[in-house]
C-alpha cells in the first residue's frame, strides 16, 4: 500500500501536520483512541494553547529554533480554528485557555480537519519494522492479526516523548531518530513534581498557598502544593524543567514582600494575640503549625521586636529544601529533550541528512512551560511540517 505521507503518531502535533500535509496521508497509532493526552488534559477540559506563547516561554539547546514555526503559526491562528467549529472556550489564568465543555471537542475539530484534507487514521497499529527505499521508506506494521507492507515518500515522528508511560508512551521517535543518524538530546522529566525521601510534608499534604520557587536559572510565582510525596502545584512544576539533581531550590511564601509589614501593624492592634495565630491570617495555618517548631514562633505578637520580625519573614521568603528527585516519567507532563534541533530545519521540521523525514511535537528538543504551550508547539510544529509536505 503507497501513501504519499505516514504520521507516526495521533496526537495533537500529528493530526494537526495530517490537517496539512494534503491528499494521501496516513496516520498511525497503537492507542485506541486519537489524541488521548489531549483527552486527559486541563481536567478534561484541555489547555489547548496560551494568550501569551511566545519563544521565550520553551526551552531548547538552540532557543532560536521554535522562533519560525511559532510566528508561522500562532495561538491566534489556533484560536480562529477553535472559533470555527464553534467550540466554546474561557480563559482561567495567565493566559491559559479553555474548552468550556470536553477536551475531546478539541480531537473531534482534529479528527474533522484531518477527514477534509483526505488523511486516514489506522489505531491499534505497531510499526514492526521500518527501512529506508530509494523513493522513501517502507513499513512493516500490524493491525487487527494482520500484516501490513506500507511505502511512503514522507515519513513524520509525531509520537511524542517517554512522559506518562500508561498512556502509551514509549520513546518510539528517539529509537527510530537513532536509526537514522540524527543526534539527541538528554531527555529528561519535565514539569514534573518533586519528591523528598524523608516524606517530610507528608503531615500537610493537601495544603496549597501562593509562592515563588526559584533556583539559579529561573524563578516562577504561582501556587505550591505540599503532598506526601514532596512539592507540587504550578511552580513546582515550572522549576522543575530548570532543576537538577543535587540542586537547591528555593521557596518564597511571601512573593509579595508584604508581610513583614502587615506584621508589624497587626502588632499595633493585636500584640497580645499568639504570633503563630496573627501569622496564620497570610499563611495556611496547617503551614504554619509545620513551621512552627523551626521558626521558634512562641510568644505573643507584641514580644517580637521589629529586628525578630524581620529575621522571621527573612527565613520564610528563603526557605532552602533540596529535593531528592522527581515523581519521574510517570507523571511528568512533557519530556524536556529529544531529537537535536540542529539536525532539523526550522522551517519545515525535515532532517537535514534524511531527506522525506519530518520530527515534529514533544519529540523534539522544545519544550514548554506549563500553561498550553506546549500544546502550541505542536499545532505549530505540526503545521510547518504539514504545510511543507504538502508544497513539496
Amino acid at each position: 500500500m503507497e501513501f504519499r505521507t505516514i504520521i507516526l503518531g495521533a496526537g495533537a502535533a500529528g493530526m494537526m501536520c495530517a490537517a496539512h500535509a494534503g491528499p494521501g496521508a496516513l496516520v498511525l497509532d497503537h492507542a485506541r483512541a486519537a489524541g488521548e493526552k489531549i483527552r486527559i488534559s486541563g481536567g478534561g477540559r484541555c489547555n489547548f494553547t496560551n494568550l501569551h506563547a511566545a519563544p521565550e516561554n520553551f526551552l531548547s539547546g538552540n532557543p532560536h529554533f521554535c522562533k519560525s514555526a511559532l510566528a508561522r503559526y500562532t495561538q491566534w491562528d489556533f484560536l480562529d480554528l477553535v472559533g470555527c467549529h464553534g467550540i466554546a472556550w474561557h480563559e482561567k489564568t495567565l493566559g491559559q485557555l479553555f474548552c468550556d465543555d470536553k477536551a475531546t471537542q478539541i480531537t473531534a475539530m482534529l479528527r474533522t480537519e484531518m477527514e477534509r484534507a483526505g488523511a486516514a487514521l489506522w489505531l491499534q497499529t505497531s510499526l514492526a519494522d521500518l527501512r529506508r527505499t530509494e523513493t522513501g521508506f517502507a513499513l512493516e506494521v500490524e493491525r487487527e492479526g494482520a500484516r501490513h507492507s506500507l511505502t511512503c515518500r514522507n515519513l513524520v515522528l509525531a509520537t511524542g516523548g517517554k512522559s506518562i508511560p500508561k498512556m502509551g508512551a514509549t520513546g518510539l521517535a528517539y529509537e527510530i531518530a537513532r536509526q537514522f543518524g540524527l543526534p539527541l538530546t538528554e531527555t529528561r522529566p519535565a514539569l514534573v513534581p518533586f519528591t523528598f525521601s524523608d516524606s517530610r510534608f507528608a503531615p500537610i499534604s493537601g495544603v496549597a498557598t501562593p509562592a515563588r520557587l526559584s533556583n539559579d536559572r529561573a524563578s516562577f510565582d504561582e501556587a505550591l502544593l505540599f503532598t506526601h510525596r514532596g512539592l507540587s502545584g504550578p511552580a513546582v512544576l515550572q522549576l522543575s524543567s530548570y532543576w537538577r539533581e543535587g540542586e537547591e531550590i528555593v521557596v518564597d511564601l511571601d512573593p509579595a514582600n508584604a508581610l513583614y509589614d502587615a506584621l508589624r501593624e497587626q502588632r499595633q492592634s493585636s500584640g497580645r494575640r499568639e504570633l503563630r495565630t496573627e501569622l496564620a491570617r497570610h499563611l495556611p495555618a496547617r503551614l504554619v503549625e509545620f513551621l512552627a517548631p523551626d521558626l521558634g514562633l512562641t510568644g505573643n505578637l507584641a514580644d517580637q521586636s521589629d529586628t525578630a520580625l524581620r529575621a522571621l519573614c527573612d527565613r520564610l521568603r528563603g526557605w532552602r529544601l533540596t529535593p531528592s528527585g522527581t515523581e519521574g516519567y510517570r507523571t511528568a507532563e512533557v519530556t524536556l529533550g529529544g531529537i537535536d534541533t540542529n539536525s532539523l530545519s526550522s522551517r519545515t521540521m525535515e532532517a537535514t541528512s534524511v531527506p522525506g523525514l519530518y520530527a515534529i511535537g514533544e519529540a523534539v528538543d522544545v519544550t514548554g512551560w506549563l500553561g498550553g504551550y506546549n500544546f502550541q508547539w505542536a499545532w505549530s510544529s505540526g503545521h510547518a511540517a504539514g504545510r511543507a509536505i504538502a508544497a513539496a
